[in-house]
């Protein structure tokens, strides 16, 4: 679908008026200009009036660009931030990080969230550290080619490390540039990612990649935000979309997004001291991190079916009726979970297939998802 065909698509959506077309049809000859303008003002804004402190910012270290670009992928800066302290205090070269274990490094980042990217992470780290004889590659293209490196990530460290005039584009960068060009193009479609892509590009200073990137992504989190500060933005004047009273519906997405619900129901084994779990091997989001028993549930049900099938998968009979300790839920960017855990207490460490019984004090050196490890520190480990 070309661009054309989207805005035409896109003009029945609510807050699109005649005046912001005929607004983006005269943007064509002043783009370049005001891009210009833009950036200018955005290197002036960031020089003398950015505040904005985070570790990694003017770090010229390629490897702790990438793990603080690796760490903040769905997550929150202020979440972020103590993992990425914590790593580097533990791992301070790529070196050191390729040689650890895996379960320390998956400890490490426990309740993080989203494990592939520390899957990403390790193989990465091995990877550089011997094919590519322990140095980071220095070009756009390379990065691009490391596992879990995508176009924005690329772009980050190449500018960042090496200032290489490569624009970033993220969801901050995205909203920007539809605000201030008055874009009126779905940053979900297709075209839509090319069409920002190529705007960022052509909004860049290129030899001030570095500063200019780091500049808008601040910019994005202290003053263009999904509710604008337009009176304390120092673009406001030349803004299309606050021209026309379009900012706040800008950007604009075609795709709403659905959410799964799956219901996790954990049998906690206990028998003295001593609980029963697996390291997980299904390849999914929590992949190589420990778990009890689990029935795993597209909808809820109930106790009685639950106890049936819990005791027809792991060949184990319950002696006495469920009840559920804790019940908690945990919301994904796709998925709601609803947890539900059930403490069996057992005469002895019967066998259960795929599983082995750990001692208490072992539990806090395992990795764990990280609804399961506030379970257990809250019910199993607290003192």
């Amino acid at each position: 679908m070309s661009v054309n065909k989207i805005e035409i698509l896109i003009s029945k959506l609510p807050g699109y008026s005649m005046g912001a077309q005929n607004k983006m049809a005269e943007l064509a000859d002043s783009e370049m200009e005001t891009g210009k303008k833009f950036a200018r003002q955005l290197l002036r804004w960031n020089k003398y009036f950015n505040k904005r402190q985070m570790p990694w910012k003017g770090e010229k270290d390629p490897y702790k660009i990438w793990l603080s670009e690796i760490i903040l992928q769905q997550t929150r800066v202020d979440q972020g931030l103590k993992y990425y302290q914590n790593f580097i205090e533990r791992f301070p070269n790529i070196s050191a990080l390729a040689s650890a274990k895996p379960e320390a490094v998956f400890k490490l980042w426990e309740g993080l969230g989203y494990y592939s990217r520390c899957r990403n992470l390790l193989e990465t780290a091995r990877h550089i550290a011997g094919k590519c004889e322990g140095k980071f590659p220095a070009d756009y293209q390379s990065i691009l080619q490391l596992k879990g490196v995508g176009p924005y990530t690329a772009s980050a460290i190449a500018s960042f490390a090496y200032n290489l005039p490569h624009a970033v584009v993220d969801g901050n960068v995205y909203r920007i540039l539809a605000r201030i060009y008055n874009k009126i193009v779905p940053t979900d479609s297709t075209e839509g990612k090319k069409y920002f892509a190529a705007l960022a590009q052509q909004t860049l200073t290129p030899k001030k990649a570095a500063e200019y990137n780091q500049a808008i992504m601040d910019f994005g989190a202290l003053i263009c935000k999904p509710s604008p500060n337009c009176e304390d933005c120092f673009f406001h004047n030349d803004c299309k979309a606050y021209a026309v009273g379009n900012q706040k519906n800008l950007p604009v997405k075609l795709k709403e997004i659905k959410i799964k619900e799956r219901w996790f129901y954990y049998f906690v084994l206990k028998a003295g001291n001593s609980f029963c779990l697996r390291q997980r091997t299904e390849n999914d989001i929590w992949q190589h991190l420990h778990e009890f028993p689990v029935i795993e549930k597209s909808e809820p049900v109930s106790s009685e079916q639950l106890a049936n099938e819990f005791e027809s998968n792991y060949s184990f009979k319950l002696m006495q009726p469920l009840s559920a300790t804790v019940q908690s839920t945990q919301r994904l960017t796709h998925q709601l979970i609803h947890f539900s855990f059930y403490i069996i207490e057992s005469p002895d460490q019967t066998p259960v297939k795929h599983f082995r019984w750990v001692k208490i004090n072992a539990l806090t050196k395992l990795a764990f998802p990280k609804t399961l490890q506030q379970f257990i520190s809250h019910h199993l480990t607290a003192t």
